[in-house]
């Protein structure tokens, strides 16, 4: 699968809080979520993002509490991949248990341009092209499983399409 956008870049250590504050849990629709998506950090950032933008973050991306409402919140915003140097453990589970592309990269994004910049990514190889510079960056692919299962939309949808195939 191949996934191109504009970027937008954020720190280290973003929480589930910050993605998508407490005071909107009371829905799990994406579209409401994707309304308040990173609001207390950026506020102008859900009139901003656009369909198939990307988000670049550092180390401990979606730290904070397990709640599914912050994958939900950037899938339904449009958000197409998001790239961090690295995820807490349950914010990437839930990310492929919905379908949410991530990658973890270890490399230094900064120098690139929030909301200007373009990436263009190959999901399959794990390879981003930053495609103003032309310059490669490199992140590990998930395997074959992993990304069927999110090229269907997540663990339900995965799960159905097998049932229905039996």
């Amino acid at each position: 699968m191949i996934l191109q956008g504009k970027i937008w870049l954020f720190g280290d250590n973003i929480d589930t809080d910050a993605i998508i504050a407490a005071r909107y849990l009371s829905t799990t629709e994406p579209g409401e979520l994707a309304a308040h998506l990173m609001e207390d950090i950026k506020p102008d950032f859900p009139g901003l993002v656009q369909e198939g933008d990307i988000i670049v973050a550092g180390n401990n991306f979606g730290c904070g509490s397990s709640r599914e409402h912050a994958p939900l919140a950037i899938k339904g915003a449009g958000v197409s991949c998001v790239i961090a140097r690295s995820f807490a453990r349950i914010f990437y589970r839930n990310s492929i248990n919905i379908g949410l592309p991530i990658l973890e990269c270890e490399e230094d994004f900064s120098g690139l341009k929030s909301g200007e910049d373009q990436l263009k990514i190959n999901l399959e190889l794990g390879k981003i092209i930053h495609l103003q510079s032309g310059r490669e960056y490199n992140a590990a692919p998930f395997p074959h499983f992993m990304q069927e299962l999110i090229s269907r939309g997540g663990l339900v949808e995965h799960v159905k399409a097998r049932l229905a195939s039996q």
